[in-house]
């Protein structure tokens, strides 16, 4: 047990709204004048709202974390308590030898056709040809396309509030922050996220680079997986969000469990002008600290499609550039091949089992 004293520092978050500022923010969603046939349903809803909010109402139902929690009576949101279930669910039939080997194909990009850009994205036809080539080496394929976020209703990537650097045991698994009612923080996606990650055997991250780094969606995506690298699958263990009770847990000496390590990992990043190295290399890093395994180095591609061309054209540049689709296909040759031969136990990752001096 550690001697070193606890101690939470406080100090930085604002207070409460006001009524007013309240409901200013509330009635935002009602700007479209043909809500004001319904404008006294409107203020009945705000009341509500407010109340949820004053009161803090984060989780409005709960029930009993049960037999297995460290506090089984502590009263757990029943959405947290549905979306872990669906994860462990998900995790065995991962492990399951005869379950047919399945890759995640990851679309990186905020464009789609959808919504401003009005056009497909050059990252969304490099899915595809990846697709094409699993699909025909016997693979189930999965797509998430994140561009979604910017076009799909409602359809939300919450930020990461940065639980873990509080304590490691602070950070729940699956993610416990989302969504919280009282501040409207609702259809948030990433347990539909988790749960596609938890039954991959194999990812391929596919992106282009936005300002030499990853576009906004897929950062968001990136920065609420933490939980997947050291989380804590028991919120009752530290009463919810006690910042205290975790500190003291990982003093303790805590496990860091890495809940997505053991699967292959593919890469694919593409630019125009600069900057693809740099974010090749901090996927890959991201990916291999959770304790993914990388298909090879012809599985690790950044290339420039278009360079220094006009924007207008790239889709025309993506065209003639033969040997970077046929590089793409080899990304998804390779990890097919490393799928196999994890699963048959003929490759895995060389580090594991040996004790990290430093854990984090």
């Amino acid at each position: 047990m550690s001697t070193i004293p606890i101690h939470v520092r406080k100090g930085q978050a604002p207070g409460k709204l006001s009524r007013e500022q309240f409901r200013e923010r509330f009635l935002r969603r009602f700007y479209d004048p043909a809500f004001r046939a319904e404008q006294a349903a409107i203020e009945r809803l705000e009341a509500i709202a407010w109340d949820g909010y004053r009161n803090s109402r984060k989780a409005p139902i709960t029930e009993k974390a049960g037999p297995g929690a460290a506090d089984p009576d502590y009263d757990l949101s029943v959405e947290w308590k549905a979306a872990s279930a669906r994860l462990r669910q998900a995790a065995h039939i991962q492990a399951q030898a005869g379950t047919p080997s399945r890759v995640l194909l990851i679309a990186g990009s905020s464009r789609n056709d959808g919504t401003c850009p009005g056009e497909i994205s050059k990252t969304w036809r490099l899915t595809d040809l990846a697709r094409s080539v699993l699909d025909g080496a016997g693979m189930e394929t999965d797509v998430l396309d994140l561009s979604r976020l910017t076009s799909e209703y409602e359809r939300i990537i919450y930020p990461c509030k940065g639980c873990v650097s509080t304590a490691m045991p602070l950070c729940h698994w699956p993610c416990s922050c989302y969504p919280n009612h009282s501040l409207g923080q609702v259809n948030d996606c990433m347990n539909d996220i988790y749960e596609q990650w938890v039954r991959a055997h194999a990812v391929i991250l596919l992106a282009p680079t936005y300002w030499y780094q990853s576009p906004s969606p897929l950062k968001l995506m990136m920065d609420r997986l933490v939980c997947a690298d050291g989380g804590n699958p028991d919120p009752s263990s530290t009463s919810g969000k006690d910042p205290s009770k975790a500190k003291q847990l990982e003093l303790a000496g805590w496990p860091y469990p890495k809940h997505l390590a053991g699967r292959v990992y593919g890469l694919v990043v593409h630019g125009d002008v600069a900057g693809i190295e740099g974010q090749r290399r901090a996927l890959s890093d991201w990916l291999e600290w959770m304790g993914l395994i990388a298909a090879g180095a012809s599985a690790r591609l950044d290339r420039y499609v278009g360079y220094y061309q006009p924007y207008a054209t790239s889709h025309d540049d993506l065209d003639a550039d033969h040997a970077v689709q046929e590089e793409v296909r080899n990304v998804a040759r390779a990890v097919a091949t490393a799928v196999r031969q994890v699963r048959e136990g003929r490759m895995g990752r060389p580090d594991d089992g040996l004790k990290d001096p430093r854990p984090k």
